[in-house]
Parts: structure tokens; sequence; C-alpha cells
């Protein structure tokens, strides 16, 4: 992704080898990366490199990923990506609820890694590129507009924010409370249904009768497929 150049990561885990092969990767796909072996040497590169997204090791010696999450999402404006183990529902909870924006189980694969990267730079940091172009669909964050194809839809402003949100995470499942948290905001207090109402509205809009770009997952929520 050249056009991310100047972007900056920080990685920061206790393993060498993860270092190692996620520093390489990303160096690889244009990003500017710095590495650090634990959570203190973590939040003192922070302040001097100043990344745009942390991915960060849950378990550390020391100051574990929840610390260092805290600290991080404190004091600058920083995507933070945990890494973990293990599955629990908990650690998830617990890192959400400290400010982390997404959370990845190991083992897990490089693509699905930098999908999540792209899409937390493009959430957070929109203005680094005036708009996004991802598929047939441009977004003008600035202008809080959105072009699919040629043509400008007509949204309302929380579909924009909900079609964008899919859009950015194309490729990714979204629950239908991740959706809720991102779109309406933690404190929404209505029904989770109201994600339908609004799905089947856009896809009204986009003529996505069969539901072949915004797809419905069972169970699991939606997924918009560019591909």
């Amino acid at each position: 992704m050249r056009q991310l150049k100047g972007i900056k990561i920080l990685l920061i885990d206790d393993e060498p080898n993860i270092l190692q092969f996620l520093e390489f990767g990303l160096q690889n796909e244009g990003f500017e990366v710095m590495t650090a072996p634990d959570g203190f040497t973590a939040v003192t590169a922070a302040k001097e490199f100043q990344p745009h997204v942390a991915i960060l090791d849950v378990m550390m010696p020391g100051m574990d990923g929840f610390e260092v999450c805290r600290m991080l999402k404190k004091n600058q404006n920083i995507a933070v990506i945990m890494l973990t183990a293990k599955e629990e529902v908990e650690d998830r909870i617990k890192g959400l609820t400290l400010g982390a924006d997404d959370y990845m189980s190991k083992p897990f694969s490089f693509e699905e890694l930098l999908a999540r990267i792209h899409a937390r730079i493009r959430n957070q940091f929109p203005n680094l590129f005036g708009e996004v172009v991802a598929g047939p669909f441009r977004i003008d964050d600035r202008r809080k507009e959105i072009t699919y194809g040629d043509q400008v839809l007509e949204l309302s402003p929380t579909e924009y924010e909900l079609l964008k949100f899919l859009v950015i995470n194309n490729g990714l499942v979204l629950s239908k409370s991740m959706i809720l948290e991102k779109v309406w905001g933690y404190d929404f207090g209505g029904e989770e249904n109201i994600v339908e109402v609004y799905i089947r509205s856009l896809r009204d809009k986009l003529n996505d009768r069969e539901h072949k770009l915004i797809r419905t997952l069972r169970g699991a929520g939606y997924r918009v497929d560019l591909s």
C-alpha cells in the first residue's frame, strides 16, 4: 500500500521472531516501523516516534498490554490493535474498554492484520488521504459524501457513518454489536434490529437486491465484498 508511505507503526511484543517478521512485512508495504520488546520501552518510544498505529501484544512481562494501551490512548491520538494468544471474551472486553480499536488472536495471517491496519488508518486518520477510494466507493470525509461508481449517494448522517464503516472494513466480518458500538456509540440504548433497518436502506440505495455487495453472514454479522 505505497500510498500510505509515511504512516508510522509501533510494534510491541516480547517475542523477537514476531517483531522481526512483522517489521519486515510492514516495511515492505511502505510503512515506517519502530519496534519495542516491552511495555516500558513502548511508552517511551511512542512519545518520540508518534505512531499512527500500535500493534500491541497483551501478554508481556512487567507492564502488560492492557496498561500500555491505557497509557497510549491517554497521551496521544493512536489506533491500537491488540494481539493475544487467548480468545477469552473477558480479555477482549477489557482491551476495548481501555480504548483498543481492534483485537486479533494469535496465530493470525499477515494479510488479515494488514487489512485491519488499513481499516484503522482510514477510519481514524481520514485527513491523511483527503478521500478514501475502495473498489467502486469514494469516501470524502471532509464533505461527508460517498460516491458509488459515478453516483453521489443521498445518505442520512447515520447512513453515511454506517456505509463508511462497512466499506473501510471491507473483507472483514462485522457483528451487529460492533457496528452499534462504532456507528451509534457505547451509550446507544436501542435494539440491535436498528442495524438491519439501516442495512436494508443502504442496499436499496446501492441497488444491491441480491446482497452481493453487503453480505449477511448468519449468526456472525455483515461483510462488504469488494472483490
